[in-house]
């Protein structure tokens, strides 16, 4: 039976030299990768008490969405800036050369709500963080983040301390 490991694809030097990008199109593009992937995630958080489940564009909404589904629980998307029609809340957030925003429709959930938020990977950690802070700027308590791929080394956890985060594999020394 292959692993998650065997379906993803490194590129070297991608998107500059030193490195290792690792492609999921080739796990998403094989229905049992797909599958394992998704039911790996739900098998981390099958002990977590959620009520939604929110990913981030694009890549959150590949794994987000079947995930709810399979759980029969709500979907919320959060976006880049300027791409969800309704009324938003915001948060700005660095990357590695410049900045960026992300956005949530501000009647996404009910305050209150348990949120699961869902991703492919965990870097540095700056859109895991930003998307926690816009979930508890809407009254929603952040239970768990859940991701496919972690790479330690850029320390993405150590910036979101204090929350619990569930990864399928990880990729040390990147």
């Amino acid at each position: 039976m292959k692993k998650i490991e065997d379906y993803i694809r490194t590129i070297p030097d991608f998107p500059q030299p030193g490195v290792q990008f690792r492609d999921i199109t080739t796990l998403i593009q094989d229905a049992d990768g797909l599958q394992l992937a998704v039911d790996s995630m739900l098998d981390l958080v099958k002990d977590l008490d959620y009520d939604v489940v929110c990913g981030a564009e694009s890549r959150g909404f590949i794994f987000g969405a079947p995930m709810a589904y399979k759980e029969h629980k709500p979907f919320v998307l959060i976006r880049k800036k300027g791409k969800l029609p309704g009324k938003t809340a915001s948060q700005a957030y660095d990357l590695e050369y410049g900045s960026t925003e992300i956005e949530i429709h501000l009647d996404s959930f009910a305050p209150g709500s348990k949120i699961l938020i869902v991703d492919d990977l965990i870097a540095t950690g700056g859109t895991t963080e930003a998307m926690i802070k816009l979930v508890e700027k809407l009254g929603g308590e952040v239970v768990g983040i859940c991701v496919l791929i972690e790479l330690p080394d850029l320390k993405g956890r150590e910036k979101i301390a204090g929350y619990r985060l569930d990864s399928v594999v990880s990729y040390e020394g990147e």
